[in-house]
């Protein structure tokens, strides 16, 4: 089974030529689009798909399923022809283009995940979200209102076909609505499978991320871009009286995929005031910055992280019980995995013991939805971490055999309830929990005599806090931030290079101090949560710390891990009110979690370096302590990190000893 996913716009069709008109006298019909051979090729093979599709499946397009409130949403069903029985239902949900035919190849769409399905017994739907494509109503992140999902559950398990159950899978936007419609609990909805889902995750234990919109308070502008290309309020639609047949032909011309002008988002991200980014690109009017007619209310950007708005969409929150088998995917190179994790251990600990031992996890070392890209030698970014392949599709079908079917599954009966790819050893490991069994926390602590600044300054990790310490400073610009240089995230274009690369280019900037630990003298394994706890003080009224962790190679390379960011404001609480830094004054700041895992071979080092920006996969900190989002102007705010016996920063992380795993 194709994993549905979509890190940038693009359909799911393959790419081809644009489609020109010929000036010639000949009728337009009988022009022909001059295809590549490699084109023609993807014909032949699409028409095949859709020919043995044909012979082995009912197929029924372009059904328009109504919804409790009127609004109908446009779905695809294929199931199995010859079937015995009624049969159970793999069913797609998405904000994403899946028209059956590609409009610019002029031939089908590639049927694979539905063939192989119908193949395997299963009926395979897919339908749009409300307000997208050939679906009526007017969108909101997350396809809300939730009624939506249980609706179209409901009408599943309703066809004479069904057997009754349904089980859910998708990556990215088609996997991130399905924690909270699951907790709903509609009898119908038997299993899911997420992956890739951090924002379908709104509030769970420390974090507040709602949806990845925040990081430790500071807005994730991933976002921006991907609703520049979603939020399309205004976009063409059908009458509706317009029959299914038509429908069907009508989307042999008409895709409805919104071409939106290319936007340079290297420029456009830096835009101020943030609410204006759209604005300066001419993009659409939405949820982004508009107030608008849906659950929410849109206006995203001027919400704080326990905004109530964000509790009455399709986010899942830790107060929703789910009481599902629940198969979740994850990668360290994604935009949340942490939050996942917490989602993931949540349910365990709060579901009924049977349903809490039915949760299984996958965490794989690649970027966002990239799983079944792994190779023998998977590359994230610059860093070789070996091969990760992995049989996600052997798992999928056979974690729905055992809980769509009720039959006996192999896969499934053998797989760990925790399967997580540790880095540098480059090789999966296997734990009832996490973090892994017989984990410990260790501490490492700043040390410098005031000049950690770049990567040629004085700053250590050590094992106890010094006493004869200088505090280290320096000035954070938010006109000069220190810009993005791989680590987790997804959707930002050629703007971002998300991965693992050598930060040593980056880490000459006076802005930045730099923190190394003496050399591991025997191969260490660190997997589970690293957090950062630091003593600050700035002349600012808020501003931002951020952290980033690496693994300092015998060559000198030091290739990034994880990062994290923490904006001043919400240091008691992201449902308090936000707090103000007095000049001089130092404040104890510590960082949410954030996981990785990575073998640290006998040699290399552990670094960490603090700055205060993470520029553009965070947003910048203007320094005021004003609204952020509304203003174009910033000041200078020097910033210092106090550690020394009476101010012990650190960061703890977790080791996993060998015996232990």
């Amino acid at each position: 089974m194709r994993i549905p996913f979509r890190p940038v716009r693009t359909a799911l069709s393959v790419a081809v030529g644009s489609f020109c008109l010929a000036l010639v006298t000949a009728p337009v019909a009988a022009q022909a689009v001059q295809l590549t051979p490699e084109q023609k090729a993807a014909v032949v093979k699409r028409n095949d798909l859709e020919k043995q599709l044909e012979d082995v499946a009912i197929v029924d397009r372009k059904v328009m399923v109504k919804m409790r409130d009127g609004k109908r949403m446009a779905a695809d069903v294929y199931r199995p022809k010859n079937a015995t029985g009624k049969v159970p239902t793999i069913f797609v949900r998405t904000p994403y283009n899946f028209n059956f035919w590609d409009v610019k190849l002029g031939a089908p769409r590639d049927m694979s995940r539905e063939l192989a399905a119908v193949k395997r017994g299963y009926a395979y739907v897919t339908m749009n979200e409300r307000g997208h494509y050939f679906s009526e109503g007017n969108y909101d992140i997350l396809g809300a209102p939730l009624s939506d999902g249980v609706d179209a559950v409901r009408w599943l398990t309703s066809q004479g076909w069904s057997n009754g159950k349904v089980g859910t899978t998708g990556c990215s936007s088609t996997a991130e609505w399905q924690m909270a419609v699951v907790a709903e609990g509609e009898p119908g909805l038997a299993t899911f499978n997420v992956q890739g889902f951090g924002a379908g995750v709104g509030r769970v234990g420390p974090y507040y991320e709602q949806g990845n919109w925040y990081r430790g308070g500071a807005v994730q502008m991933l976002f921006i871009d991907w609703l520049y290309e979603e939020q399309n309020q205004v976009r063409p639609m059908f009458p509706a009286n317009t029959s299914q047949a038509d429908l069907i032909r009508a989307s042999k011309a008409f895709d409805l995929d919104p071409q939106m002008p290319p936007a340079d988002w290297d420029k456009a991200f830096w835009h101020l005031p943030e609410k204006d980014i759209m604005k300066s690109i001419d993009g659409p009017k939405g949820i982004f910055a508009d107030a608008m007619d849906n659950p929410t209310g849109g206006n995203m950007i001027a919400r704080t992280p326990n905004s109530a708005a964000w509790y009455k969409g399709g986010l899942w929150h830790d107060n929703m019980k789910i009481n599902k088998p629940g198969l979740w995917f994850m990668s360290w190179f994604d935009v949340s995995v942490s939050p996942n994790l917490a989602a993931y251990n949540h349910v365990r600990a709060t579901a009924p013991k049977a349903i809490a031992d039915q949760q299984y996890a996958v965490i794989a070392p690649v970027l966002h939805c990239a799983y079944t890209r792994a190779t023998e030698h998977t590359v994230i970014g610059d860093l070789d971490v070996g091969d990760a392949r992995f049989d996600y599709d052997g798992l999928v079908y056979g974690w729905f055999d055992k809980y769509l079917k009720g039959i006996d599954s192999p896969i499934v009966d053998k797989q760990p309830k925790v399967m997580y790819y540790v880095m540098g050893e480059n090789k999966w490991h296997d734990s009832p929990t996490w973090p892994p069994a017989g984990a410990i926390s260790r501490d490492l602590y700043f040390t410098s005599a005031g000049k950690a600044n770049t990567l040629y300054g004085d700053g250590k990790l050590v094992a106890e806090p010094t006493a004869t310490d200088q505090p280290d400073r320096f000035i954070y610009d938010p006109m000069n931030p220190v810009t993005t240089l791989g680590g987790g995230g997804c959707c930002q274009g050629t703007a971002v290079k998300f991965g693992s690369y050598d930060q040593n280019p980056q880490l000459t900037r006076n802005d930045i101090l730099v923190y190394d630990s003496e050399p591991f003298k025997e191969g260490t394994e660190v997997s589970g949560p690293i957090t950062v706890t630091l003593y600050v003080s700035s002349d600012a009224k808020d501003t931002d710390f951020t952290f980033k962790v690496m693994d300092v190679q015998p060559d000198g390379k030091a290739y990034n891990l994880t990062e994290n960011i923490q904006r001043m404001r919400y240091r008691d609480g992201y449902d308090k009110p936000p707090v103000w830094m007095k000049d001089g004054e130092v404040y104890k700041v510590t960082f949410q979690p954030i996981d990785t895992s990575n073998y640290f071979a006998a040699g290399h080092k552990l670094r960490v370096a603090i700055s205060s920006s993470n520029f553009p996969r965070f947003d910048r900190n203007l320094n005021t302590g004003g609204n952020n989002y509304d203003e174009d102007k910033g000041v200078i705010a020097h910033n210092v990190v106090h550690h020394d016996t009476t101010h012990p920063s650190h960061i703890t992380f977790t080791v996993v000893p060998r015996n232990a795993n």
